[in-house]
C-alpha cells in the first residue's frame, strides 16, 4: 500500500476534454496511471486520432492505462487495441502456448497453471524488448481470468524513479550502458522519454549480460565487476521498490476483463509474487499479452554501439561479461525467471 500521495501532476483537462468528447472519462488512479471507462473496445471501432493522442500522452506521463470493460474481449479486440499507441503494429517474439486461442502468435499467454499458459514469468523489475534496440513502445495485458486470491503486476514509474536519485548517482549511472545477454543490444541506464520529455532509469534485472562504464576522467570504457554490478542491480531494484511506499510505483490489482496498457519507456513493471503461486492456493490465473513495435533505438551515448557480440571475447578488458537468455544472476535468493 502506498503511503504518500501521487508525485504526478493531475490529467491534463485538455486530454480529459478530448476522452469525454467520445462519451468516455479518463480518471487518474493513486499514485499513477490512469482509468479509462466508457470505451468499448470490443466495439470494432478506433477512436478518433486526437483521442488516441490524448490517451497516448497520458499514459508517457502517468505510465498506464486501465481500460475497464462491462463485458468479456475477445483476443482479437485486445490486440487491436494494442496497435492504437506507439509504432502501431504489433511486434511479438515470444513462444506460443498450446492453449493459446487459434493459436495466435501475437499473445503471449501466461497463468500459474503450466497446462493453461506460460508459468513464472517476469518475477524481476524489468522493460519488455530489451534485446531489441527499439524496445517495444506499449505493452497490453488483458486479464482472462483473474485469480480469487490476487496476483496482480507492479508498476514503477521510472521518470520519477530517476528524480529521486541523489545527484552523485546520477553523475555515475548517467555514464553507464547495460548490454542485454541475449542478443549484445546496448542501451543506456537514463533515457528521455520521447513524449513526456521526462529523464528515465532503464535496465533489465534478468536480461543483463554485461554494464559498461564510460571512464569519468580519460577516454575510454571499463567493465563493472560482479560486485560493482551486484551493488548496481540491488540499488535499482530497492529505487523502484522505494517507489511502493512513497507514491511512483502501485501494486496493480486485476479485475475481471480489465485490459491495461503500459507505456514501456515509462514504467518498468514485474510479476507480484502471488501472481505465481499455485493455483491451488490462489485461485486460476491467466493473462494474454501483446507487445508493440518500438518507434525509434534506445540509443546508447559515448559513441559506443548499438550492438556488441556478448558472444565473443570482452572488447573492455576485465569485468562481467555473460552472455545467455537469463543473464547476470545478482541475486542468489530470489527467483529470476525471464
Amino acid at each position: 500500500m502506498n503511503t504518500q500521495a501521487s508525485k504526478l501532476p493531475p490529467v491534463d483537462p485538455a486530454c480529459v476534454a478530448a476522452v469525454e468528447r467520445i462519451g468516455g472519462t479518463i480518471t487518474p488512479l493513486d499514485p499513477i496511471g490512469a482509468q479509462v471507462s466508457g470505451i468499448d473496445l470490443a466495439s470494432g471501432e478506433t477512436p478518433p486520432r486526437d483521442v488516441l493522442d490524448a490517451l497516448e500522452l497520458e499514459m508517457a506521463r502517468r505510465g498506464f492505462l486501465a481500460f475497464k470493460n462491462r463485458k468479456a474481449i475477445e483476443p482479437e479486440d485486445f490486440l487491436r487495441a494494442s496497435c492504437w499507441w506507439g509504432g502501431r503494429e504489433l511486434h511479438s517474439t515470444h513462444g506460443v502456448h498450446p492453449a493459446t486461442p487459434g493459436g495466435n502468435r501475437h499473445i503471449f499467454r501466461l497463468s500459474n497453471d503450466r497446462r493453461h499458459g506460460i508459468p513464472d514469468v517476469g518475477p524481476q523489475w524489468h522493460n519488455d524488448g530489451s534485446f531489441t534496440p527499439a524496445t517495444f513502445s506499449h505493452s497490453g495485458y488483458h486479464i482472462i481470468r483473474p485469480a480469487e486470491h490476487g496476483g496482480g503486476t507492479y508498476f514503477a514509474h521510472q521518470g520519477i524513479a530517476y528524480d529521486m536519485l541523489p545527484d552523485a548517482r546520477k553523475e555515475r549511472w548517467g555514464r553507464l550502458s547495460s548490454v542485454n545477454s541475449a542478443s549484445g543490444v546496448v542501451h543506456p541506464l537514463f533515457h528521455e522519454h520521447p513524449v513526456s520529455r521526462q529523464k528515465c532509469i532503464w535496465l533489465h534485472l534478468g536480461m543483463t549480460g554485461a554494464v559498461i562504464e564510460k571512464l569519468p576522467d580519460a577516454p575510454g570504457f571499463r567493465l563493472l565487476q560482479a560486485d560493482e554490478l551486484k551493488q548496481l542491480c540491488h540499488a535499482y531494484n530497492d529505487i523502484l521498490n522505494a517507489g511502493l511506499a512513497q507514491g511512483y510505483a502501485v501494486a496493480y490489482e486485476y479485475e475481471a476483463n480489465d485490459c491495461v496498457f503500459i507505456d514501456n519507456l515509462a514504467v518498468a513493471h514485474r510479476a507480484a509474487p502471488e501472481a505465481h503461486m499455485p493455483a491451488a492456493q490462489q485461485g486460476l490465473r491467466i493473462m494474454h499479452r501483446s507487445t508493440v513495435r518500438g518507434v525509434k533505438d534506445l540509443a546508447p551515448g559515448f559513441e559506443l554501439p548499438l550492438y556488441l557480440d556478448i558472444g565473443a571475447a570482452s572488447p573492455f578488458g576485465e569485468g562481467v561479461w555473460q552472455g545467455g537468455g537469463l543473464g547476470f544472476r545478482w541475486d542468489d535468493d530470489i527467483p529470476m525467471q525471464n
